[in-house]
């Protein structure tokens, strides 16, 4: 019991230097979660720019609900820097702003209708951004096919050869790629990584493209000869569809000219006579015959869509 003072001594010191090295590694562990959330917060994009995030607690709380983990996956595939709080406080801030500006030019019934048809202006724009996001990858499919069949004709391994094709090309490939390198890297099969990349961006030209891969990492072959007969394939179609959307052009512009006129001609009439809009839009006759003017327009804007749509 005479070293009873020098034990103590002893014991303390230790728990003094577990106590920092606890708080250490809780300051650490603490720094790489914040680090996970940040990087999860943004629905695995690679590079989430060096801009501050807006709204921040509110884009938490939405993240929580099952509508905002919808509007985040619509978000991840377009490509957008946007968070889901952002996306929506910008949305919002759009529909007062058509609410206020086509009832003062119009009238206010159709500030109303504006603001509707905005709810569905959001929603089709991520669309029409997945849509264009998926379009540039496809014209860069050519390229990629090329770099994978040099990198696999020079003897390298298919997973170092995406990696290669990520750093080489531009976005949206090198960025979507990169994320395939990122899975196949913490243990996903190349089968998977490559299915959830078709997911993301649908198109035929990577479904085929995805088989061959799948099918020559699975029964081996001659890939090589698979890449460079799928890149001229893939050439020809590019020229295709670039012939085709050249000679639709016209139609598409058409699909938007005929609404364009008939909102021309209100605006002709409530320029000719001023108030016009606001008594024609005051009875419920003229609101239901408004309803059913715009109705038939869009009915006629997506009928010329789909008559002119050609899958190549």
């Amino acid at each position: 019991m005479d070293n009873l003072p020098l034990l103590t001594i002893g014991i303390t010191l230790l728990t003094c230097v577990l106590g920092v090295v606890g708080v250490h590694i809780y300051a650490s562990g603490k720094a790489q979660h914040e680090a996970l959330v940040e990087r999860m917060s943004h629905s695995g994009q690679l590079t989430t720019g060096s801009r501050q995030r807006r709204f921040g607690a509110f884009d938490r709380r939405l993240r929580k609900t099952t509508f905002g983990k919808r509007v985040e996956r619509k978000i991840t595939v377009t490509g957008l820097d946007l968070t889901p709080g952002e996306y929506l406080v910008y949305m919002a801030a759009g529909l007062l702003g058509l609410y206020f500006i086509v009832g003062a030019i119009f009238a206010t019934f159709f500030g109303v209708l504006a603001a509707l048809a905005g709810l569905w202006g959001g929603n089709a724009f991520l669309n029409w951004q997945r849509v264009k996001r998926t379009e540039a990858f496809i014209n860069q499919l050519p390229e990629l096919t090329r770099v994978l069949a040099n990198a696999t004709q020079a003897g390298l391994a298919m997973r170092t050869a995406l990696v290669m094709a990520s750093e080489e090309l531009d976005n949206p490939a090198g960025e979507e790629l990169r994320r395939v390198a990122d899975q196949l890297a913490i243990g996903h099969t190349l089968e998977d990584a490559l299915d959830e990349l078709a997911e993301r961006l649908p198109s035929r030209e990577l479904v085929v493209l995805v088989t061959t891969l799948v099918l020559s990492s699975r029964a081996g072959g001659q890939v090589v000869t698979s890449l460079r007969n799928l890149t001229e394939t893939l050439e020809e179609r590019k020229e295709t569809r670039r012939e085709v959307k050249t000679v639709l052009s016209q139609i598409q512009v058409t699909a938007l000219a005929v609404p364009l006129i008939g909102l021309g001609f209100l605006l002709l009439i409530n320029n000719m006579t001023p108030g016009a809009l606001d008594k024609m839009t005051g009875a419920t006759v003229g609101q239901v015959g408004t309803i059913l003017a715009f109705a038939l327009y869009a009915v006629g804007y997506i009928a010329i869509r789909r008559m002119s749509r050609i899958q190549v």
